[in-house]
């Protein structure tokens, strides 16, 4: 029969070494509930650390969607407005043009009166046209200046794209040409409405038929432009829905990995102190002086 010889130091070691333990386990359970974190080093959890920085990774993309979307609503709001006004303002300058289609009837200071507010109308066109969001033109593309029109309806745009990224492979523009909407040039609402303007004064009911009809073109181009852009607002804001509920799911998940749960940590704390507590006793009484002490 094998036997082992025990000495006091592998005893005195042993008993250490379980004091250590107990004092870790007991240290590591305590950082966590002041921390709230059951990860608080890669060595913790290689594991853990992995997923964590996975989530974290797919939680800022998903963040940076949502603020593309966040700032793409933001433009499409102000087009919306705009849109919704130069509709409006369409209808109020055949409205107009409506009442000196028939000069023969109107004294001249009335059509005057009449080709004053269609002019206004135009000055209202272009502010409306040169409608701006974060300091940029919402119709002039990328154009740095601050303005998509000049005074005489010129287009003082690039005709590029605005567009924003709100998912993985999903880009949508954000802005709208100014030329589909106001024309540019001899071709625009504002030398229509100019035309009509200089018809009323002149008493020309066939320039003014003209410009009814011009209107009423513009009148449905403005509505069809206006129908694209709502559509994409929908769509951006149903990515932005998708992107809340992404962001929901993720910090939920990356919870789950780092934080500690409270009820469970407590327990194992308790269990911790309990485990050392009874370890500094035992060892207590293990460790009693050898015979070297009383040969002293």
């Amino acid at each position: 029969m094998t036997t082992f010889r025990v000495t006091q130091r592998t005893i005195v070691d042993r008993s250490l070494s379980g004091i250590q333990l107990g004092l870790g386990r007991l240290s590591q359970v305590q950082e966590q509930l002041s921390t709230g974190r059951q990860i608080n080093r890669g060595s913790d959890s290689p594991t853990g650390t992995s997923s964590a920085m996975r989530l974290r990774d797919s939680l800022s993309s998903v963040e940076q969607f949502s603020r593309n979307a966040q700032d793409g609503m933001g433009r499409l709001k102000v087009v919306d407005d705009m849109m919704t006004d130069v509709t409006e303002t369409v209808i109020s300058a055949r409205g107009l043009a409506l009442q000196g289609a028939n000069s023969g009837s109107m004294s001249p200071a009335s059509r005057e009166a009449l080709a004053v507010e269609v002019d206004q109308l135009r000055e209202a066109m272009l502010d409306q046209a040169n409608a701006t969001y974060l300091s940029r033109p919402v119709f002039g593309g990328t154009v740095s200046g601050e303005k998509a029109y000049d005074a005489t309806g010129t287009f003082l745009g690039d005709g590029g794209e605005m567009s924003r990224r709100v998912g993985e492979g999903t880009r949508v523009r954000v802005d709208v040409d100014g030329r589909t909407v106001f024309g540019d040039g001899a071709t625009s609402v504002f030398s229509e409405l100019e035309a009509l303007s200089t018809a009323l004064r002149a008493g020309d009911d066939a320039g003014v038929q003209t410009a009814i009809a011009a209107l009423d073109t513009r009148q449905k181009t403005v509505s069809d432009a206006h129908a694209k852009v709502g559509a994409t607002y929908k769509r951006i804001e149903q990515a932005q829905t998708n992107l809340v509920d992404a962001e929901l799911n993720l910090k939920s998940e990356l919870a789950e990995v780092e934080n500690v749960d409270l009820p469970k940590a407590t327990m194992e704390l308790s269990m911790a102190e309990f485990g050392y507590k009874t370890a500094l006793a035992a060892s207590a009484r293990v460790m009693q002086p050898s015979l070297m002490e009383f040969l002293r």
